[in-house]
């Protein structure tokens, strides 16, 4: 029973030491160091360090530092540190050629949080593969920005067409361009073409309207970022303004000047003004106000047309009177409208004989025109219209024919040859359909 329990005692502790042997890696070092040494070459050294870069605690990066030597004069090899991680590879590659012994050094970032199994390759320079060593499997979070798009608006919380307005992109991605994975952006919602190197859209030229801005960028690791953006432009509105004239109603030699009021926080000096003068455009002025001073005595119809640069206008006027001066000269006079200027005419006496006889006369005439003047005949009064078809209630007489409704509310009636009528509500008639 003794010795039983030795030989039991003996296995176990035989299996636990066996279990403890990590013979499938010594296998597999012991296989690629064998490769190694068929091209001359001796792995010195394999050292693993993580890294955390941006000292948040957090392991972002490892490592891995090689020492080899060779017996040949000139070695040229690819050494490829590769990172499996979601079930996709990534790689960082060097290409070295030594004597003796060199010292390489990989670094491999990660590029999302979570597990990465790390492998180390050796190929020749033809691309043929030497050897492969497994490295740990690491738990990473990335310290390289992940993608990000932003967008943001510099503007009134109510825009109008023509006032400031600027959309701000912000973009960023250092895991896609680390490992040759960069992606594609791509913007919708704008009235053109944006290029990728357009860091600020100037929108205070765009067309009034409801805009909804979308911009996507997925790099080649499937990382995926998107921001939007909704706003509206709203049309300016039209100049409203009136015009205030000094000098109306005096004498030509006093100053005369027609100015715009306005209340409006629009900048004037910079829209388009036609003035008009009677309907024929002032030529040569573009302002606020207008110099009245050198026209000649009369009424005269002011208007002023003002356009925005979104052609949108608006028109207002005035009536202004300009009155000549105390003293004329005689061509001025010659030039003035024609008025009594002195006493009125006498107005000389027929007598009262020839009023009584005139009146007389016409007296006469009106009798005889009144005694020789027929009774009027009667009015008669063109037909206003054919005779309307209806029943004592006002319907439709159809005659007994079939009538039918349609989809537009028209009544028609069949006739046994197969001919339409319809129904005219306005004259109350049927008319035959052709």
């Amino acid at each position: 029973m003794a010795s039983n329990r030795k030989l039991t005692a003996f296995t176990l502790t035989l299996l636990l030491m066996l279990l403890l042997i990590p013979i499938p890696q010594a296998s597999a070092d012991a296989a690629a160091e064998e490769r190694l040494a068929e091209r001359g070459l001796t792995l010195l050294a394999l050292r693993n360090d993580t890294i955390d870069t941006n000292q948040d605690g957090d392991i972002d990066a490892v490592r891995v530092v090689v020492v080899l030597n060779s017996t040949s004069t000139d070695n040229d090899l690819i050494i490829k540190l590769r990172g499996l991680h979601k079930e996709r590879d990534v790689l960082e590659t060097l290409e070295v050629s030594f004597e003796g012994q060199t010292n390489v050094s990989l670094v491999y970032d990660a590029w999302s949080a979570g597990e990465h199994d790390l492998r180390l390759d050796f190929f020749d320079d033809d691309g043929d593969s030497i050897a492969s060593y497994p490295l740990p499997t690491f738990l990473l979070k990335p310290a390289l920005q992940v993608p990000m798009v932003d967008l943001q608006l510099n503007a009134a919380n109510s825009i109008r067409t023509g006032e400031v307005c600027e959309i701000h992109r912000h973009f960023g991605d250092e895991t896609g361009p680390r490992y040759g994975e960069t992606g594609v952006r791509t913007f919708t919602g704008a009235p053109f073409s944006v290029l990728d190197s357009d860091e600020t859209l100037d929108c205070s030229s765009w067309p009034a309207g409801d805009y909804k801005l979308k911009e996507t960028y997925r790099n080649g690791l499937g990382q995926t970022s998107e921001s939007t953006l909704n706003f509206t432009i709203n049309n300016r509105p039209p100049p409203e303004f009136s015009l205030a004239a000094s000098g109306h109603e005096n004498t030509t030699e006093t100053p005369c000047q027609i100015t715009v009021k306005t209340s409006q926080s629009m900048d004037y000096d910079a829209l388009m003004k036609v003035w008009r003068i009677k309907g024929k455009v002032v030529e040569g002025v573009n302002s606020t106000f207008l110099d009245c001073s050198e026209l000649p005595p009369g009424a005269y119809l002011i208007t002023l047309e003002i356009v925005t640069e979104k052609m949108i206008s608006s028109t207002e006027g005035m009536n202004l009177i300009r009155l000549p001066p105390p003293s004329l000269s005689e061509n001025e006079s010659a030039a003035m409208p024609s008025t009594s200027l002195g006493p009125e005419t006498p107005t000389e006496s027929v007598g009262w004989f020839s009023i009584g006889a005139l009146a007389l006369i016409v007296t006469l005439l009106v009798f005889i025109l009144l005694i020789r003047n027929r009774e009027p005949e009667g009015l008669q009064l063109p037909p206003l219209g054919p005779t309307p078809q209806v029943l004592e209630d006002g319907s439709p007489d159809t005659q007994g024919l079939p009538t039918t409704l349609d989809d537009q509310g028209v009544l028609w009636r069949k006739h046994a040859d197969g001919t339409m009528d319809w129904w005219d509500d306005e004259w109350q008639v049927w008319h035959g359909w052709e």
